[in-house]
């Protein structure tokens, strides 16, 4: 009978043993799941918490987010397109002291023009900040910002320090997404244009 106690015994540490080690296991896994989300999506990372209402909810929703960027076909743009959109955001930003309302609604429509054509989504706002916050979670806080006050622009509640604070956001999303595809090795820089108040 001491031979079985005995072994009983050894079975529960080892079973004891292994449940920890797996539990430790677990554990690490998920820190550096948090620790790795953190880090891609920065500030975005917080908003889902908040927004959401936990961080399982919220690591969940990131993952998702994830997910389906891979989805979607990503790309540079070639240098003739690039140099299209620099010079169209040139113009516009130069119309602004003449029409600083027409230029925020302007700003906002090259923006989307240039997501469709990287291959981002171009649904609702909210998906749209959702999709970007994946790969460019720097600027889509801003994004967001500009958003409203273009929105706030519609019932005639901004001004005009708003409005080009709105311009100057969208240029950072805008700059952002103005990749250029490679060429000949190397990838050609994207000049930056001045912003002007």
């Amino acid at each position: 009978m001491n031979t079985i106690s005995a072994s009983w015994i050894a079975f529960a540490v080892i079973l004891i043993i292994a449940l920890l080690v797996a539990a430790f296991w677990s554990l690490s896994r998920r820190k550096e799941q948090t620790l790795r989300l953190q880090q891609r999506f920065g500030p975005e990372y917080d908003r889902a918490i908040d927004e959401l209402g936990g961080r399982p909810q919220a690591e969940s929703e990131l993952k998702a987010r994830e997910k389906r960027i891979e989805q979607l076909s990503i790309t540079a743009l070639a240098p003739a397109e690039a140099t299209k959109f620099r010079q169209a955001w040139s113009a516009m930003q130069s119309r602004f002291v003449d029409n600083p309302k027409g230029v925020v609604v302007q700003a906002d429509l090259l923006v989307r023009e240039l997501m469709q054509k990287r291959g981002y989504s171009t649904g609702d706002f909210e998906r749209q900040a959702a999709d970007l916050s994946v790969d460019h979670s720097a600027v889509v806080e801003t994004y967001r910002v500009a958003q409203a006050i273009a929105i706030r622009d519609q019932r005639g509640e901004a001004n005009t320090e708003e409005l080009r604070m709105a311009v100057v956001h969208y240029r950072a999303l805008f700059d952002e997404l103005l990749v250029v595809s490679e060429v000949k090795g190397e990838v050609l820089a994207v000049a930056q244009l001045p912003v002007h108040s």
